[in-house]
């Protein structure tokens, strides 16, 4: 986490933030520090250097000398920002002409490159109150939703509502439930962290994560497992949780959750399920579409076996059928409240090590000691949200929903990622004691009543 500092001048950053990209002796520094070799050396990337800083596929994949060149001929660069977060690192530059790029890297959990971009800067206007943020996310096509409140023990006073009882896709923050089913069924003695997971090739997924690249038999224990899924976002993690759970237990959990409508997340797909329904088989999705429940759960056990998609497949939205994991904003602040809950019972700290490993942004650690972060992607769909708990003990949650029948529409995610950083970093007014739009208080149960009140208001 970063800590709070002055504004430094423009001059003043770009040092700063050179110095810090020389110093930093983790992975994603020595990988960033690579990275930005690439757009200055005279030479173009060898082959050998290339399937030594990237995984396997991404390696094997076109010729990356060519990408390189077409990249080079932007510059020269000037780093003039350098946030790492955990296993994602973004380099911000500038180039002649005064235009700005950001240089994106994902790593793996054993630091090798699995992504690697360059692209032009989304710039995020400043927003200093809710009207600025509605402006700022509206865009045809596109249905948004913004919810922010604070916790407390009264329950939860609004802060913001834009259609927060809509039920929109919500791509992986399906895994909070998983992870919450999980603690449960840890805390009935059921499963262990310590617990041994098996992966198979019917457990193989697709990214993001990195534990489909793992070869068959691998062993893991469920902390581990446990700890990508939410961390990394990892599918295939996800996968080997909810086998080893079982379905008839995770959909049980929706409810004992505070999940709305569990019917609408019923049967609760896996990761492999909604990859295959959604981007597979044509007939086999008209088929899903035209089943109840039971048809549904019944297609689900034909289609059991070792994964068919690919990752380019993946195109066309899926999420109007019904093939992704839906959710109103009510329901994500509930399980984020829960799995806060759960971490508090949680003697061993597994828990709040696994949610607060990744925070998704650069956090002022001197305004919060604690943060959870997840997202969730698929094609038309992005969401992001965050729990934030201050050193007094307040926590607030912040919820960012988008989708369209259209991926264009949505983007790569740092347009919604940049707007949940800029309310966070404006949260003496937004999420603090500045404006709030429609505030109200009511108890967790009640939260569309408040809602609905601020809506009117």
């Amino acid at each position: 986490m970063k800590k709070a500092d002055s504004v430094p001048t423009p001059a003043e950053a770009a040092l700063a933030a050179q110095t810090a990209l020389a110093a930093d002796d983790s992975p994603m520094g020595d990988a960033a520090r690579w990275a930005m070799g690439l757009l200055t050396s005279s030479g173009l990337p060898r082959p050998e250097d290339v399937a030594a800083r990237f995984i396997p596929t991404f390696a094997a994949a076109g010729n990356f000398a060519e990408t390189v060149r077409e990249w080079r001929s932007k510059g020269p660069f000037t780093v003039r920002a350098y946030h790492p977060v955990a296993h994602k690192g973004w380099v911000v530059l500038s180039a002649p002409a005064g235009v700005r790029y950001i240089l994106s890297l994902t790593l793996d959990s054993s630091g090798l490159i699995r992504i690697l971009t360059l692209k032009p800067e989304t710039v995020i206007p400043d927003m200093v109150t809710w009207n600025d943020v509605e402006e700022t996310l509206h865009t045809p096509g596109v249905q948004h939703s913004v919810y922010a409140v604070r916790l407390t023990p009264d329950g939860h006073e609004v802060l913001h509502a834009s259609a927060p009882e809509r039920p929109m896709p919500t791509g992986s923050a399906y895994k909070l439930y998983l992870m919450r089913a999980l603690v449960a069924e840890i805390e009935k003695g059921t499963v262990g962290w310590d617990e041994i997971l098996t992966l198979t090739p019917e457990l193989r997924s697709l990214p993001t994560g990195d534990m489909q690249d793992l070869p068959d038999g691998t062993r893991v224990t469920v902390r581990e497992t446990a700890h990508k899924m939410i961390a990394l976002s990892d599918n295939t993690g996800a996968d080997l949780v909810a086998d080893r759970l079982g379905r008839e237990v995770v959909e049980r959990s929706l409810a004992a959750a505070g999940h709305h409508d569990p019917s609408l997340m019923r049967p609760f797909l896996t990761s492999h399920e909604v990859f295959e329904l959604g981007w597979g088989d044509p007939e086999r999705r008209a088929e899903w579409v035209r089943q109840d429940e039971a048809g549904r759960r019944e297609l689900l056990e034909k289609m059991a076996g070792v994964m068919t998609v690919r990752g380019s497949d993946l195109g066309a939205t899926v999420h109007q059928l019904g093939i992704d994991w839906h959710m109103d904003a009510f329901d994500v602040v509930r399980v984020l409240e829960g799995l806060l809950q759960d971490s508090g019972r949680d003697t061993s700290g597994t828990v709040e090590e696994i949610l607060t490993a990744y925070p998704g942004l650069l956090i002022d650690e001197e305004r919060w000691r604690r943060v959870y972060f997840k997202a969730g992607s698929s094609p038309g769909v992005m969401m992001f949200c965050w729990l934030l708990q201050d050193h007094a003990g307040i926590s607030y949650v912040l919820v960012l929903r988008q989708s369209a029948d259209e991926q264009r529409l949505i983007g790569d995610g740092l347009f919604l990622r940049g707007i949940g950083a800029k309310i966070i970093e404006a949260e003496a007014k937004l999420l603090s004691s500045g404006e709030r739009r429609g505030a109200g208080t009511a108890a967790a149960g009640d939260d569309r009543a408040s809602a609905g009140e601020a809506a009117r208001r």
